[in-house]
């Protein structure tokens, strides 16, 4: 797991060392990693942490791709825990210090135990009720929601906590337009009807107001 310049700077000719197969190339030979094997506390760890399991941490750190969770039961001195932006929260978010902060004690659903990584991929959300399949209900509604983000096809507006649609550009008006931009602004409240939910898509349609049920 250090960085080396050369093969030769960590193996000699002869020497008798540990690897975990981790593929095969064509020709039956087989791709192995000693990486994985070169922490035997560590993989010893990782190999008992199998997919769907819950794992209590504490965050040592807050980047803008993800987090670093120190979990209970790993090696000292190691960081083995990663959440992914995406699995933090079912809401919209542009950085992951508005869902965690360090030192916070977190819980999370095991999604993957990487040997060849060191690191155990962990989400927040899977352990989260999904908002969408409460929001199932709502088609044909009409509502109001906020514009979040504003594409060169249509915007999105957030209809509740966790729940965003899309608004197709065709449905915000009839005249030729370059850009959404040139109709409505982010942070711009706006009256939709909810056309369609998708849940195995994770997606709404919206569509202009009309017919429906004011909420």
């Amino acid at each position: 797991m250090r960085r080396i310049a050369q093969p030769s700077d960590f193996f000699k000719g002869g020497q008798e060392i540990e690897a975990e197969e981790i593929g095969r190339w064509q020709g039956g030979q087989l791709e192995l990693s000693a990486r994985a094997c070169e922490h035997p506390e560590l993989r010893s760890f990782l190999l008992g942490i199998q997919p769907g399991r819950t794992l209590t941490g504490t965050v040592l750190e807050v980047h803008n791709f993800g987090v670093f969770v120190h979990l209970d039961g790993e090696p000292d001195g190691l960081c083995t825990g990663y959440v992914r932006v995406i699995d933090l929260t079912w809401s919209r978010i542009n950085h992951a210090s508005e869902a965690v902060e360090v030192g916070q004690r977190i819980t999370g659903q095991v999604i993957a135990s990487d040997t060849y990584q060191g690191q155990v991929t962990v989400s927040l959300k899977a352990l989260q009720e999904d908002p969408l399949i409460r929001f199932a209900d709502h088609t044909g509604r009409v509502m109001r929601g906020l514009i979040t983000n504003i594409a060169p096809f249509g915007v999105f507006v957030q209809l509740a906590d966790g729940v965003e649609g899309l608004l197709h550009l065709s449905e915000l008006t009839d005249e030729p337009v370059e850009s959404p931009d040139q109709l409505v602004a982010e942070g711009e409240l706006i009256t939709v009807r909810v056309a369609g939910v998708d849940l195995q898509h994770r997606r709404v349609r919206l569509s202009s107001p009309g017919s429906g049920e004011d909420v």
